[in-house]
């Protein structure tokens, strides 16, 4: 009897044993899969902490717009600009809610989406983010596009036509053509195009859209003289101006860098935030010392200028290049800017405050550079021509901004013309001369002072 109760003791041992052991195994393999599972969530948010913090550095650069735009003007038209850098990002919203962001990254052909309209019938993740942090970063690239044209059209334009086209760039131009190129079903994204944060998407956009408006709009009354030479039109406030550049500088990193769409493992963030910026100090640098010697002073307008152009200039390669080839394109991006106010005045294309060199120009010179200086191995999909001899990237380049110019030209046109036809594109001479903040919205800038006659 007592073998007998040895026996089943030993079974008891045994039994016991072999249930902790499998209790083990069960729970060390559930304690991998919640560990797998709280990386997989830990990545997640840390990338959309990132792009997030990148939108909110996007969207402060509708004050650095603003301050810029408003610098460069006269006095008696601040309160119209600035109100116009304010709606216009009320109004990208809306548009870019309602109907931009499905035709830009819904589903459809090479040329439109067609699905996610106010974000309906879409999944919660997209890109490895949560589909409403990627709609907000992009929704801050969209009014920053939306945005460029006031400086070109400023001092002049009907308030009320400013908000149709804003609303209207916003739903249909701007999302059209980021479908072409940041939708991986879009035509030009199949070809290879590459535009990493926006020199053609946003920059040409808004750069081209600022050219059609401003040359329908004709130059602002006594810019051009009897002898066709342009008069100096001296903006209010040149510290304003300044502190906005500093301002969209400061943006300018969450533009490019936040183009990841994540924060991986930093190289990537590194090698754009360095681009970044060593094309915005040698586009103020290449800008400055063109117009030195050309005029003889090294003008403090035309080198911010520059470095605005820089930040265009490398805003498409800035991902695909060395610090190096950053440096180059925004050292020829700050001539660029200079040569092409001269040109527009020759022209007498009114644009007050740079708009068309600095975005549209530059704009298409830096999706150039992709094709010139990209590399394949920093995910580019052809060699650059300097390391390759092979022009099939800078061809793809040249299409793609072709492309974009005469779409944004005709479509833009097509808008403006309509505007016109309607609530008119400009006011009227007597409250052109009195000053649009009076005139649009009752108000003034800069109170309390009054004009004294001496006669």
């Amino acid at each position: 009897m007592k073998t007998q109760n040895t026996g089943i003791k030993k079974h008891r041992w045994l039994i016991m044993l072999l249930a902790l052991f499998f209790l083990c195994g069960a729970t060390e393999t559930v304690f991998a899969e919640n560990e797998a599972i709280s990386i997989a969530d830990v990545k997640q948010g840390l990338d959309t902490v990132w792009v997030l913090i990148a939108a909110f550095l996007v969207f402060f650069m509708q004050a650095g717009f603003g301050m810029v735009e408003a610098g460069f003007i006269r006095a008696k038209n601040t309160c119209n600009i600035l109100t116009k850098n304010f709606l216009d990002f009320c109004m990208a919203s809306l548009g870019f809610f309602l109907i931009g962001y499905a035709l830009m990254f819904g589903d459809g052909n090479g040329f439109i989406g067609t699905k996610g309209f106010l974000l309906m019938g879409l999944e919660d993740t997209t890109s490895g983010l949560p589909l409403f942090a990627f709609w907000l970063f992009q929704a801050a690239f969209c009014g920053a596009a939306a945005t460029i044209v006031a400086g070109g059209m400023a001092e002049r334009m009907n308030f009320k036509a400013y908000l149709i086209y804003s609303f209207l760039i916003s739903a249909i131009v701007y999302p059209i053509v980021g479908h072409w190129i940041w939708n991986s079903g879009g035509w030009l994204a199949a070809m290879g195009f590459g535009d990493f944060a926006g020199s053609t998407v946003v920059h040409t956009t808004g750069g081209i859209a600022a050219l059609i408006g401003t040359m329908m709009l004709k130059p602002r009354i006594g810019k051009y003289g009897v002898d066709g030479k342009p008069k100096a039109i001296a903006g209010h406030n040149i510290p304003l101006a300044s502190l906005g550049v500093f301002i969209l500088w400061f943006g300018w990193f969450g533009f490019n860098a936040g183009s990841t769409i994540g924060a991986g493992d930093g190289f990537d963030i590194a090698r754009v935030a360095i681009n970044t910026n060593l094309a915005a100090a040698l586009g103020g640098i290449g800008a400055m010392i063109t117009v030195w010697f050309r005029f003889g002073k090294p003008d403090l307008s035309m080198a911010m200028n520059g470095a605005l152009a820089g930040l265009v200039g490398v805003t498409a390669p800035c991902a695909f290049v060395e610090p190096w080839a950053a440096c180059l394109i925004g050292l020829s991006s700050g001539v660029i800017v200079v040569f092409g106010v001269e040109l527009l005045d020759k022209l007498h294309i009114d644009d007050p405050v740079g708009a068309v060199p600095v975005h549209g120009m530059c704009g298409i010179w830096g999706t150039l550079c992709v094709g010139i200086f990209g590399k394949a191995a920093l995910g580019l999909s052809n060699e650059g021509f300097i390391y390759s001899g092979n022009p099939m990237q800078f061809g793809i380049q040249c299409v793609g901004s072709v492309a974009t110019v005469v779409f944004v030209l005709v479509t833009m046109g097509l808008i403006f013309k309509m505007i016109d036809a309607t609530v008119g594109l400009r006011v009227s001479r007597t409250e052109e001369l009195r000053g649009l903040d009076i005139g649009e919205h009752g108000m003034e800038s800069y109170s309390g002072f009054q004009i004294f006659s001496t006669t």
